[in-house]
C-alpha cells in the first residue's frame, strides 16, 4: 500500500463536555493518544469494515471548532502528512500522535487555550484511503457517521476516565458534518452571512462572495481577504432622525466587532473597504485627507455609545476658516485595539495621544461622522 497515492477522509471525534466543566488539558500523551486511536479503530471498523485497508490517523489534541475551520484545513493537512510518512508499523495501520511535556510534534497541531472555554471539543482525524477505494469509502464514510456515528461505550468511558470531565455525548463526525454543524450555529446568531464567506474561503477560495450583515453593512470575500464597508460611509448613507442613526451606527460597530473576532478565529484577514484604509492590530483605519497647514492642530475625537463605549474614533481639525476638516475614521475592535489606534495616530500626525470624548456619535448636517 505505500506505493500507492492516498487520499484524505478528513472527520473528528467530537466531544460534547457537561456544562460547566472543562477538560483540564488539551493535549493527550503519545501513550494516551496510542490507546485512544485504538479504540476509535474499533469504533469506525464497527461502522465501516472497509477502513481496515485504510491508514487512520489521530492528532491527540483537543480544538475548538474555529481553530479547525481556516483556509487550507491547516490542522488535518499536517495530520495526513505526518501519517503518510510513518512506515507500516505494528498497530495495524494505525498512528496516533500525542503530545510530549504537553507539546505536540508540530506547532499546528498545537490547541490554542484561548478557545479552550468551548462547549464542543474536536479530536482530529483522518483515513487515509487508496485511490481506487476513495469514492465508495468516501460515500460511506459520510452516510455512517452521520447515521450511527456514536462513539462506542469503551472510548466514551475512556475518554471521561483520561480527562477526568462527565461527557454528554461522544460521536463521530465527517469535517462536512462539522462544517454544516458550524453553519446552523452561525445562522442561529445572525451570522449567515459571514458563513457564507468562510464557506467560500474554505472550500472554493479562488471564488468571491459579497453579502450584507444582518444589519445592512456591506462585505466581500476576495483572494483569501473578507473586505468590510466602512462604517462612516454606511452611516453617511441612512436617513431619518439623528438618534436613530447614532444607535444604528452603534449596532453597526457591534456587528462589526463580533464579525472581527471570529474571522480572527478562522484566520481570515480582515480589511476596510475605502481608497486609503489600513487594518492595524485590533483596529480599521480610513484616511480621508492630508492635513491642512494653515488650519488648527489636529486632535483625536471618541464617539461614544450605551454599553460600547468608543465605537469609533475621529481625527479632525478646523481650517484656517474655524470649518471642521475630518481627516480620518478609525474603528476599535476591542480595547487593546483601541490603545494601538490611539498611539498610531499620535505617532503618525504628531500629536498628542489624548482623546476627546464626545459622549455620543457626533454627526454634521449631512449625517456623516464628525466632532
Amino acid at each position: 500500500m505505500e506505493a500507492q497515492t492516498l487520499l484524505a477522509l478528513p472527520a473528528v471525534l467530537a466531544l460534547e463536555v457537561t456544562d460547566g466543566q472543562a477538560p483540564p488539558r488539551l493535549t493527550l500523551s503519545r501513550d494516551e493518544a496510542a490507546e485512544l486511536v485504538a479504540h476509535v479503530a474499533d469504533d469506525l471498523r464497527g461502522l465501516i469494515p472497509q477502513v481496515e485497508a485504510a491508514r487512520l490517523a489521530l492528532a491527540g489534541a483537543l480544538f475548538d471548532p474555529v481553530e479547525l475551520l481556516r483556509p487550507g484545513f491547516p490542522v488535518w493537512a499536517t495530520l495526513d502528512d505526518l501519517a503518510r510518512r510513518v512506515p507500516r508499523g505494528q498497530l495495524q495501520n494505525v498512528v496516533a500522535f500525542g503530545s510530549s511535556e504537553g507539546q505536540m510534534p508540530a506547532p499546528t497541531l498545537q490547541p490554542s487555550p484561548h478557545y479552550a472555554g468551548g462547549p464542543m471539543r474536536l479530536l482530529p482525524i483522518s483515513l487515509l484511503v487508496p485511490a481506487d477505494m476513495q469514492e465508495d469509502l468516501a460515500e460511506q464514510w459520510e452516510v455512517q457517521l452521520i447515521g450511527r456515528g456514536e462513539a462506542g461505550t469503551r472510548t466514551a468511558d475512556w475518554l471521561m476516565r483520561t480527562l477526568g470531565i462527565t461527557l454528554e455525548h461522544v460521536r463521530y463526525l465527517s469535517r462536512n458534518d462539522l462544517m454544516a454543524l458550524t453553519c446552523v450555529q452561525y445562522e442561529h446568531v445572525n451570522l449567515a452571512p459571514l458563513w457564507a464567506m468562510l464557506e467560500t474561503a474554505l472550500l472554493t477560495p479562488y471564488r468571491e462572495e459579497a453579502t450584507l450583515s444582518a444589519r445592512g453593512l456591506g462585505w466581500r470575500y476576495a483572494q483569501g481577504t473578507v473586505t468590510a464597508q466602512s462604517p462612516a460611509q454606511w452611516l453617511a448613507q441612512q436617513h431619518g432622525e439623528a438618534a436613530q442613526r447614532a444607535h444604528e451606527f452603534a449596532g453597526i460597530v457591534f456587528e462589526l466587532r463580533q464579525y472581527a473576532a471570529l474571522l480572527d478565529a478562522h484566520q481570515l484577514p480582515l480589511a476596510l473597504d475605502a481608497d486609503h484604509a489600513e487594518a492595524g492590530p485590533g483596529y480599521l483605519l480610513e484616511t480621508l485627507a492630508p492635513v491642512d497647514a494653515a488650519g488648527s492642530a489636529p486632535a483625536l475625537h471618541a464617539h461614544e455609545a450605551p454599553g460600547l463605549g468608543v465605537v469609533a474614533i475621529t481625527l479632525a481639525q478646523h481650517d484656517a476658516n474655524g470649518a471642521t476638516r475630518v481627516l480620518a475614521h478609525g474603528y476599535p475592535l476591542h480595547p487593546q485595539g483601541r490603545a494601538a489606534l490611539i498611539q498610531h495616530l499620535a505617532d503618525h500626525y504628531a500629536i498628542a495621544p489624548d482623546l476627546h470624548a464626545l459622549g455620543r456619535v457626533a454627526m454634521d448636517e449631512g449625517g456623516q461622522l464628525s466632532m
